[in-house]
């Protein structure tokens, strides 16, 4: 029997460490066929994990649920769109294996389909993809999609990086990535609709930190096409729109949709900084499923336009 490489060995044993006690026992009786008896957590893990043929077998039993999968690669800092199948996020997690992903934990790893920032404070476009002059429409090659993605993945995982129950190491996130003037308006819809404002990097930043760090909660963006729009002005403002899926530890609470205001600095590198941030949440019992298994925008093109103007 091949069995598991460390690296495997050691990603199954995390993602088994997120199953309730009764699943993780019973895994062990349909792995071993109820031939070897085991009396706690520790058992039941090292049991399961001498008995797997290989770490796909694993993945894809039916007690090995998607939500855990997710759950394990957002702590590894890939973000998966929310809408994604089981399979796919087995094959990440294979593909993140062979690449010995685990061998660093608490080390985000970036997908390489999406490959942002990952400098800390930094949110600074490629040469290839940005130069010097204020004037962003009129930069050769120039693209605010392709900044949009760079932006969300790193403002994603930077923030969620917060969260202390996924294990990770918190990057460092504060009012630095902020202009001083900076306004966040946050509207929740759970129930009952409230609207709050915060002006200011340090209680933007703050109250953002408060979302993952007190709240627990992580925020998966959906980065694909119906997921995320990008405008330029010839003013030098970026407008990011995006849209996800909310989670507390493996439960989906709701969706959200954020848009960020970017200016550049350039008296700091010409990096990014956020000037506005308007963020709509809504949870689960306002939204339908199918909204839920795959959020898109409801911003039109000329709503957007008008934040950017």
């Amino acid at each position: 029997m091949p069995g598991l490489s460390e690296t495997e060995r050691a990603g199954c044993a995390e993602i088994l460490m997120f199953m309730p006690k009764s699943s993780l026992l019973s895994l062990c009786d349909t792995v071993t066929n109820k031939l070897i008896a085991v009396e706690n957590i520790t058992e039941a893990t090292e049991t399961i994990l001498s008995f797997t043929k290989n770490a796909e077998e694993l993945l894809r039993r039916k007690k090995v649920h998607r939500e855990l999968i997710f759950k394990y690669l957002a702590k590894k800092g890939l973000m998966m769109p929310p809408s994604s199948e089981k399979h796919q996020l087995v094959k990440r997690t294979l593909e993140l294996w062979s690449r010995g992903g685990v061998d660093t934990p608490g080390q985000a790893v970036v997908d390489e389909s999406l490959q942002g920032e990952t400098n800390g404070t930094r949110q600074r476009l490629s040469r290839e993809t940005a130069s010097d002059s204020s004037d962003m429409t009129a930069e050769v090659g120039f693209d605010p999609l392709v900044l949009g993605q760079q932006f969300c993945q790193w403002f994603f995982q930077l923030l969620n990086s917060q969260n202390l129950s996924l294990g990770q190491q918190p990057q460092d996130w504060g009012p630095q990535h902020f202009w001083p003037d900076v306004k966040l308006r946050l509207l929740s819809r759970a129930g009952s609709a409230q609207m709050d404002e915060f002006l200011g990097a340090e209680l933007v930043s703050l109250r953002l930190l408060a979302l993952t760090r007190e709240e627990r909660l992580f925020l998966s963006p959906n980065l694909e096409p119906q997921g995320l729009r990008a405008l330029a002005s010839p003013h030098g403002l970026v407008l990011v729109a995006v849209a996800g899926t909310i989670h507390r530890d493996a439960a989906c609470l709701g969706i959200f949709e954020q848009i960020f205001g970017l200016i550049r600095s350039p008296l700091e590198d010409n990096t990014w900084k956020i000037k506005f941030i308007n963020l709509k949440i809504r949870g689960q019992d306002a939204v339908g499923e199918t909204e839920l298994a795959a959020p898109a925008l409801s911003y039109n093109a000329s709503e957007l336009q008008l934040l950017c103007s």
